[in-house]
């Protein structure tokens, strides 16, 4: 089974961009030990003000689709939407070649 890996690219304001982090964290906390996610980065676009991208590994596209059916998840992205400048941009990639130091 292929590893998965979603991108999320989206904007907001870096007011809301504090409340955004702040919403992960309860997320987080209300998804302790039932989560399928794996490692995150959260990253802003330097060439782009007030973009922003996450990155989400999970073991495989299941996983992903697991995840994303909680209704914590669901909550999360409405709750996400809401501070948003407009609707996500969604990559959705399965890992074909991992190379590390």
């Amino acid at each position: 089974m292929a590893k998965f890996v979603q991108i999320i690219e989206y904007t907001t304001t870096k007011e809301k961009r504090a409340e955004m982090d702040k919403l992960t964290d309860e997320w987080l906390a209300a998804t302790e030990g039932k989560r399928t996610a794996g490692r995150a980065v959260s990253t802003s676009d330097r060439d782009k003000p007030n973009t922003y991208v996450d990155i989400i590994e999970f073991p495989s596209y299941d996983d992903a689709m697991k995840n994303n059916d909680m209704p914590e998840t669901s909550e999360f992205a409405k709750k996400a939407g809401e501070l948003s400048d407009g609707p996500p941009i969604f990559r959705n990639l399965d890992v074909m070649r991992t190379d590390e130091d």
